[in-house]
């Protein structure tokens, strides 16, 4: 004899109560917010790499801009002229930091010679014999920024350049 399986009651499926659909929506609120920690998260990188390029770009600036003022007092000294620089004497002591706090351009560039200051010409006068023979030693001092029309971002550069 064959019986028919039997289905589930009216009564059971009535005593579930919608739990599911519950767990459902608090799964859904849990990925929703994952999902919004990602993008905060991946927007503050996007600003991290930007401003990690601004200033990439004013060091770079700065680079060249050093690169260039040495190609000039290169380019003055061989052809035999003077170069002048913006400080030939030793005084007043010369800071860059306070330099460049002070300048409101996007890019600024100073120059100091220094051979004066420690090769006995009115300097500390080292004393001894000298390593190297020259006449000219300079000290050069660069701002530069990012973007000269739209400055966000600056950078300092000092060297010393011995030509």
């Amino acid at each position: 004899m064959y019986t028919r399986p039997r289905l589930p009651s009216f009564t059971a499926r009535r005593q579930q109560r919608g739990a599911v659909l519950y767990v459902a929506l608090i799964m859904l609120i849990l990925l929703a917010l994952i999902g919004i920690a990602g993008m905060q998260v991946t927007g503050m990188q996007e600003r991290m790499a930007a401003n990690y390029l601004r200033s990439n770009q004013a060091f770079q600036n700065a680079e060249a801009d050093v690169r260039t003022q040495e190609a000039a007092i290169k380019t003055a000294i061989e052809s035999g002229s003077v170069f002048e620089a913006n400080q030939e004497e030793c005084s007043p002591v010369f800071d860059p930091a306070t330099w460049a706090d002070g300048k409101t351009a996007a890019a600024a560039i100073h120059t100091r010679r220094l051979d004066k200051c420690v090769m006995g010409g009115g300097g500390t006068g080292l004393g001894g014999r000298k390593n190297e023979e020259t006449e000219n030693i300079y000290q050069i001092t660069v701002l530069a920024s990012d973007d000269p029309a739209n400055p966000s971002s600056s950078a300092v550069i000092d060297t010393i350049f011995i030509p």
